[in-house]
């Protein structure tokens, strides 16, 4: 077995999107073989309905699949295929623009005015880019939950962990998507298939991060049953963790324990052409996408 080395660290930043939603960005527009197949991550977390209210009107989407996970709040969808839906705390949506989709989110608080959720952005490769568009809604008590002994808490959204799988199914990235949930001063190791990029976003608490590379920067070590263990302390609210390559990560919970998504997917390793929320393979495919939202031709699956 070897541990993952911590290749990055970083704080998810503020920006806007939508209609003036403010949400904070852990990665996304920039290099998109850093974490592939994913392109995306935004986690809106907001307590004021004045932050998020106006929403995310009709939008395109073309060549990627969208992960919306809410944790409180709800979230009102629908598209140009005619689908409606509803999220509410707890649930989980994949959609598959595929061939291409007009779209719009609309969130909503919970009593208190609070709204929190996540959405990840998946490529998919050039064999299904223009692939018929889907979508699976997923009840929050449609998820696998496993309780440890010790009090750690893993909702299964996506994907085989620890003899559960989740209620997603026929991904192109293969993806496993974990929510964690570690109480104070718990030590766990968790698997994570060799073969995947991965990475961890905390938001709630803090935890240690064993690093195998034991890189320059590391903020403390400890003695842990006499041999030196190298670890990295990650407070919370929004730290983006970008793993190498291994099977198994090992993570202990701060004083307040700790909670935090674990995603892993297997690299498509395609050219990328990006504008936007459409994602092809070539500036070409990207110049037929706008030329199809023009002339009306761009929801029509591929034939």
């Amino acid at each position: 077995m070897s541990i993952r080395p911590i290749l990055e660290t970083r704080h998810a930043q503020p920006t806007l999107e939508g209609a003036g939603v403010k949400l904070h960005r852990a990665f996304g527009f920039a290099d998109p073989s850093e974490l592939d197949p994913f392109l995306l991550f935004d986690d809106f977390r907001n307590e004021s309905p004045a932050d998020f209210a106006k929403g995310f009107p009709w939008h395109p989407h073309r060549g990627i699949e969208t992960i919306t996970y809410v944790l409180s709040g709800t979230v009102e969808h629908s598209d140009s295929l005619g689908n409606t839906g509803r999220l509410g705390a707890g649930d989980v949506q994949w959609m598959t623009a595929g061939s291409g989709i007009m779209h719009q989110e609309m969130p909503q608080g919970d009593p208190n005015g609070q709204m929190h959720g996540f959405q990840l952005w998946a490529n998919l490769p050039a064999s299904l880019k223009m692939t018929t568009p889907r979508y699976q809604d997923i009840n929050s008590g449609e998820i696998p939950q496993i309780i440890d002994d010790d009090g750690a808490v893993v909702r299964v959204i996506i994907g085989a962990f620890w003899g559960r799988t989740g209620p997603v199914d026929g991904i192109a990235a293969d993806p496993q998507y974990l929510d964690i949930s570690i109480p104070p001063g718990v030590k766990k190791t968790l698997p994570i298939d060799t073969y995947r990029r991965a990475f961890a976003y905390v938001f709630e608490g803090s935890a240690a991060f064993a690093d195998a590379s034991a890189p320059a920067g590391v903020l403390l070590e400890k003695e842990v049953a006499g041999e030196e263990v190298n670890i990295r302390d990650m407070s919370g609210n929004r730290t983006l963790i970008r793993f190498g390559s291994g099977d198994e990560i090992t993570v202990q919970a701060g004083a307040d324990g700790v909670r935090f998504l674990l995603i892993s997917g297997a690299p498509i390793q395609e050219p990328v052409a990006w504008h936007g929320p459409i994602v092809m393979n070539t500036r070409q495919e990207l110049l037929q996408a706008m030329n199809d939202l023009r002339n009306g031709s761009f929801v029509r699956p591929a034939h």
